[in-house]
């Protein structure tokens, strides 16, 4: 299993991604939109393009990062979905409890955004199964 390879990266990378448009549309769209206090006209404001594909560009570091430990250590499947969960639950959900504390965010903003991460990077995970 080579170090880098691009087919699972960019399959972990979409999995995540079809996890937050879910996520953000028909799950919490409206929760989330009520948690950060914005309208519908706001959220559409934004450059989505840019949006969308810088949110896939980060995706794929997160994919190569999980794929490079996993082509480098082999592990048994079920570890994979291990190493993905436990790099949301111990790495990436506590980084945006901290930043959202200074932030002032609330606790409901912080939930539904840790469990896209949760669920982002368990699906991830699974793709990355399917490539081994």
């Amino acid at each position: 299993m080579a170090d880098f390879a691009l087919w699972p990266v960019l399959a972990g990378a979409a999995a995540f991604f079809v996890v937050g448009a879910l996520w953000y549309g028909v799950i919490f769209g409206k929760a989330w939109q009520k948690a950060v206090g914005m309208t519908d006209e706001q959220v559409q404001s934004g450059n989505m393009a840019l949006i969308f594909g810088l949110t896939f560009l980060f995706e794929m570091l997160i994919a190569m990062v999980l794929w490079h430990l996993v082509a480098r250590t082999d592990p048994a499947p079920f570890v994979v979905i291990m190493m993905a969960v436990g790099f949301a639950v111990g790495i990436m959900i506590p980084a945006i409890g901290i930043n959202y504390l200074y932030l002032r965010k609330t606790f409901m903003h912080f939930l539904i955004d840790a469990g896209h991460f949760l669920f982002g990077m368990a699906a991830m995970g699974g793709v990355f199964l399917l490539f081994r």
